[in-house]
């Protein structure tokens, strides 16, 4: 059941992404040349939607489907992270042309080149894995 209920919101959201054409590799390359609003819309809706879910989900204390409390811890507050973890995130968007989300979804719309990206950012995972304890947190 646990199972059910992740694929199946994995399932919605792959279409969601497909269907906005958010997974569209086309789409990118207009974000990144300046050339459409169309991918900055759906970021800038993704990101206020989150903020307002977190801080709902931080006052009510909401609990997941299963009972378990959702916990929030708050992050420190530091720029090095974040400067660093965006440039690399950013970097590995623009070589790979896609992240994470719509390479999944690429992949269940039958673009199975995006196989090779997905294991190479595995890779990279695990690279930050055994990196992580060196690097500025």
């Amino acid at each position: 059941m646990k199972n059910l209920a992740y694929i199946s919101i994995g399932v919605l959201f792959g279409i969601t992404m497909y269907k906005s054409e958010a997974a569209s590799w086309f789409r990118i390359y207009e974000m990144f040349n300046f050339q459409a609003f169309h991918m900055y819309g759906i970021i800038g809706v993704a990101v206020v939607l989150g903020l307002i879910i977190m801080q709902l989900l931080k006052k009510y204390q909401v609990k997941t489907f299963f009972g378990v409390p959702i916990i929030i811890d708050d992050k420190e507050k530091s720029f090095k992270r974040y400067f660093y973890g965006g440039i690399i995130f950013g970097l590995g968007w623009a070589l790979a042309g896609a992240c994470p989300g719509p390479m999944f979804t690429l992949v269940g719309a039958g673009f199975y080149s995006l196989l090779i990206v997905i294991a190479f950012a595995v890779f990279g995972t695990y690279i930050y894995g055994v990196i992580k304890d060196k690097l500025p947190h």
